[in-house]
Protein backbone atom coordinates (compact mmCIF):
# COMPACT_ATOMS: atom_id res chain seq x y z
CA UNK A 1 0.00 0.00 0.00
CA UNK A 2 1.24 3.50 -0.87
CA UNK A 3 2.50 5.49 2.12
CA UNK A 4 -0.20 8.05 2.91
CA UNK A 5 1.36 9.42 6.08
CA UNK A 6 5.04 9.60 7.00
CA UNK A 7 6.20 7.04 9.58
CA UNK A 8 9.39 6.16 11.46
CA UNK A 9 10.86 2.76 12.13
CA UNK A 10 11.37 1.71 15.74
CA UNK A 11 14.42 -0.28 16.76
CA UNK A 12 12.26 -3.42 17.03
CA UNK A 13 10.91 -2.97 13.51
CA UNK A 14 7.49 -1.56 14.43
CA UNK A 15 6.21 1.84 13.36
CA UNK A 16 5.57 5.30 14.80
CA UNK A 17 3.64 8.03 13.00
CA UNK A 18 4.94 11.52 12.18
CA UNK A 19 2.63 13.93 14.04
CA UNK A 20 3.00 16.88 11.67
CA UNK A 21 2.42 14.72 8.62
CA UNK A 22 -0.76 13.26 10.17
CA UNK A 23 -1.93 16.80 10.99
CA UNK A 24 -1.42 17.83 7.36
CA UNK A 25 -3.11 14.70 5.99
CA UNK A 26 -6.18 15.23 8.17
CA UNK A 27 -6.36 18.82 6.85
CA UNK A 28 -6.70 20.26 10.34
CA UNK A 29 -7.06 24.05 10.15
CA UNK A 30 -5.74 24.67 13.67
CA UNK A 31 -1.94 25.24 13.74
CA UNK A 32 -0.04 22.09 14.65
CA UNK A 33 1.41 23.27 17.98
CA UNK A 34 -2.03 24.31 19.26
CA UNK A 35 -3.72 21.19 17.90
CA UNK A 36 -1.25 18.72 19.42
CA UNK A 37 -1.42 20.37 22.86
CA UNK A 38 -5.23 20.04 22.84
CA UNK A 39 -4.93 16.41 21.74
CA UNK A 40 -2.47 15.59 24.53
CA UNK A 41 -5.09 16.76 27.05
CA UNK A 42 -7.29 13.80 26.01
CA UNK A 43 -5.17 11.67 28.36
CA UNK A 44 -2.22 10.56 26.27
CA UNK A 45 1.06 9.95 28.10
CA UNK A 46 4.49 11.13 26.98
CA UNK A 47 6.99 8.29 26.40
CA UNK A 48 4.07 5.85 26.27
CA UNK A 49 1.74 7.16 23.56
CA UNK A 50 4.02 9.77 21.98
CA UNK A 51 7.51 11.27 22.09
CA UNK A 52 8.33 14.87 21.23
CA UNK A 53 11.37 15.92 19.24
CA UNK A 54 12.62 18.89 17.27
CA UNK A 55 13.46 19.11 13.60
CA UNK A 56 14.83 21.88 11.40
CA UNK A 57 12.27 24.21 9.91
CA UNK A 58 11.30 23.32 6.34
CA UNK A 59 10.52 26.95 5.47
CA UNK A 60 12.68 28.22 2.58
CA UNK A 61 13.87 31.15 4.70
CA UNK A 62 14.83 28.90 7.59
CA UNK A 63 13.83 29.68 11.17
CA UNK A 64 13.61 28.13 14.60
CA UNK A 65 13.43 24.35 14.94
CA UNK A 66 9.93 22.89 14.69
CA UNK A 67 8.41 20.80 17.45
CA UNK A 68 7.17 17.45 16.14
CA UNK A 69 5.95 14.22 17.74
CA UNK A 70 6.29 10.52 17.04
CA UNK A 71 2.94 8.84 17.76
CA UNK A 72 2.13 5.21 18.40
CA UNK A 73 -0.25 3.68 15.87
CA UNK A 74 -2.89 3.38 18.61
CA UNK A 75 -2.69 7.12 19.31
CA UNK A 76 -2.71 7.93 15.58
CA UNK A 77 -5.87 5.83 15.11
CA UNK A 78 -7.62 7.63 17.97
CA UNK A 79 -6.70 11.04 16.57
CA UNK A 80 -8.03 9.99 13.18
CA UNK A 81 -11.36 8.91 14.70
CA UNK A 82 -11.66 12.16 16.66
CA UNK A 83 -11.67 14.19 13.43
CA UNK A 84 -14.90 12.50 12.19
CA UNK A 85 -14.03 13.22 8.54
CA UNK A 86 -13.43 11.15 5.40
CA UNK A 87 -9.73 11.86 5.78
CA UNK A 88 -9.89 10.61 9.37
CA UNK A 89 -11.56 7.36 8.30
CA UNK A 90 -9.01 6.91 5.53
CA UNK A 91 -6.11 7.45 7.93
CA UNK A 92 -7.55 5.01 10.49
CA UNK A 93 -7.97 2.29 7.85
CA UNK A 94 -4.39 2.91 6.74
CA UNK A 95 -3.05 2.48 10.29
CA UNK A 96 -5.08 -0.70 10.81
CA UNK A 97 -3.58 -2.08 7.60
CA UNK A 98 -0.09 -1.20 8.85
CA UNK A 99 -0.76 -3.00 12.15
CA UNK A 100 -1.85 -6.15 10.36
CA UNK A 101 1.13 -6.04 8.03
CA UNK A 102 3.63 -5.54 10.83
CA UNK A 103 1.76 -7.78 13.33
CA UNK A 104 2.10 -5.11 15.96
CA UNK A 105 0.85 -5.59 19.55
CA UNK A 106 -2.56 -4.03 20.17
CA UNK A 107 -2.03 -2.85 23.75
CA UNK A 108 -2.43 0.94 24.02
CA UNK A 109 -0.11 0.88 27.04
CA UNK A 110 2.90 -0.37 25.08
CA UNK A 111 5.89 1.73 26.04
CA UNK A 112 7.11 3.95 23.27
CA UNK A 113 10.85 3.43 22.78
CA UNK A 114 11.80 5.19 19.60
CA UNK A 115 15.04 5.49 17.80
CA UNK A 116 14.25 8.33 15.40
CA UNK A 117 15.78 7.92 11.95
CA UNK A 118 15.88 10.72 9.42
CA UNK A 119 14.90 9.44 6.00
CA UNK A 120 17.06 10.11 2.96
CA UNK A 121 14.53 12.38 1.32
CA UNK A 122 14.19 14.46 4.49
CA UNK A 123 17.96 14.82 4.72
CA UNK A 124 18.19 15.94 1.09
CA UNK A 125 15.39 18.44 1.60
CA UNK A 126 17.04 19.91 4.69
CA UNK A 127 20.40 20.21 2.91
CA UNK A 128 18.74 22.43 0.27
CA UNK A 129 17.35 24.79 2.88
CA UNK A 130 19.47 27.90 3.39
CA UNK A 131 18.72 28.39 7.07
CA UNK A 132 20.81 30.49 9.38
CA UNK A 133 22.08 28.85 12.54
CA UNK A 134 22.37 31.19 15.52
CA UNK A 135 23.93 30.66 18.93
CA UNK A 136 21.45 29.06 21.31
CA UNK A 137 20.43 31.16 24.27
CA UNK A 138 18.62 30.26 27.46
CA UNK A 139 15.21 31.16 26.02
CA UNK A 140 15.61 28.93 22.95
CA UNK A 141 14.63 25.29 22.62
CA UNK A 142 17.13 22.57 23.46
CA UNK A 143 19.32 21.32 20.67
CA UNK A 144 18.18 17.87 19.44
CA UNK A 145 21.29 16.26 20.95
CA UNK A 146 20.60 17.71 24.40
CA UNK A 147 16.93 16.73 24.20
CA UNK A 148 17.87 13.17 23.27
CA UNK A 149 20.41 13.09 26.11
CA UNK A 150 17.74 13.99 28.68
CA UNK A 151 15.29 11.47 27.19
CA UNK A 152 17.87 8.70 27.48
CA UNK A 153 18.75 9.81 31.03
CA UNK A 154 15.09 9.56 32.05
CA UNK A 155 14.76 6.07 30.55
CA UNK A 156 17.98 4.97 32.25
CA UNK A 157 16.82 6.28 35.63
CA UNK A 158 13.49 4.47 35.28
CA UNK A 159 15.20 1.23 34.25
CA UNK A 160 17.64 1.44 37.17
CA UNK A 161 14.72 1.78 39.58
CA UNK A 162 12.89 -1.15 37.96
CA UNK A 163 15.99 -3.35 38.08
CA UNK A 164 16.43 -2.54 41.76
CA UNK A 165 12.96 -3.93 42.51
CA UNK A 166 14.10 -7.42 41.40
CA UNK A 167 10.48 -8.56 41.00
CA UNK A 168 9.88 -6.71 37.71
CA UNK A 169 7.06 -4.26 36.97
CA UNK A 170 4.12 -4.52 34.58
CA UNK A 171 3.18 -1.91 31.96
CA UNK A 172 0.70 -0.09 34.19
CA UNK A 173 3.32 0.22 36.92
CA UNK A 174 5.92 1.48 34.43
CA UNK A 175 3.43 4.02 33.12
CA UNK A 176 3.06 5.48 36.63
CA UNK A 177 6.84 5.81 36.99
CA UNK A 178 7.05 7.78 33.75
CA UNK A 179 4.12 9.96 34.83
CA UNK A 180 5.94 10.66 38.10
CA UNK A 181 9.30 11.65 36.63
CA UNK A 182 7.79 13.59 33.72
CA UNK A 183 5.45 15.35 36.12
CA UNK A 184 8.45 16.48 38.15
CA UNK A 185 10.22 17.78 35.05
CA UNK A 186 7.13 19.75 34.06
CA UNK A 187 6.72 21.15 37.57
CA UNK A 188 10.28 22.45 37.97
CA UNK A 189 10.34 23.97 34.47
CA UNK A 190 6.74 25.12 34.05
CA UNK A 191 6.18 23.30 30.73
CA UNK A 192 3.46 21.05 29.32
CA UNK A 193 5.66 18.51 27.48
CA UNK A 194 9.41 17.85 27.39
CA UNK A 195 9.64 19.12 23.80
CA UNK A 196 9.14 22.64 25.25
CA UNK A 197 12.35 22.50 27.32
CA UNK A 198 14.70 25.46 26.93
CA UNK A 199 18.48 25.72 27.13
CA UNK A 200 18.17 27.27 30.59
CA UNK A 201 16.31 24.18 31.84
CA UNK A 202 18.96 21.63 30.85
CA UNK A 203 21.11 21.57 34.00
CA UNK A 204 18.14 21.70 36.40
CA UNK A 205 16.42 18.80 34.62
CA UNK A 206 19.66 16.80 34.49
CA UNK A 207 20.17 17.23 38.25
CA UNK A 208 16.52 16.37 38.96
CA UNK A 209 16.63 13.18 36.87
CA UNK A 210 19.91 12.08 38.49
CA UNK A 211 18.41 12.38 41.98
CA UNK A 212 14.83 11.29 41.18
CA UNK A 213 12.95 8.76 43.29
CA UNK A 214 9.22 8.01 42.96
CA UNK A 215 6.88 9.91 45.24
CA UNK A 216 5.19 8.15 48.15
CA UNK A 217 1.88 8.29 46.28
CA UNK A 218 3.40 6.70 43.18
CA UNK A 219 5.00 3.93 45.22
CA UNK A 220 1.66 3.19 46.87
CA UNK A 221 -0.10 3.12 43.49
CA UNK A 222 2.53 0.75 42.08
CA UNK A 223 1.79 -1.68 44.90
CA UNK A 224 -1.92 -1.51 44.09
CA UNK A 225 -1.24 -2.23 40.41
CA UNK A 226 0.91 -5.30 41.11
Amino acid sequence: MEELIKTFKRSNGSVAVDGRDLHDFLEVETPYRIWIQRIIEYGFTEDVDFAGFEQKSTKPQGGRPQVNHALTLDMAKELSMIQRTKKGKQARRYFIHMEKQAQLPQSPAERLQLVMQVTNDQTQRIEKIDSRVTDLEDNQFLAPGEYNYLSKAISKTINNFINAQQTGLNMKQRRELYKDINGGVKKITGIQTRSQLREGDFQNVQDYVSNWVPSTATLALIKQLA
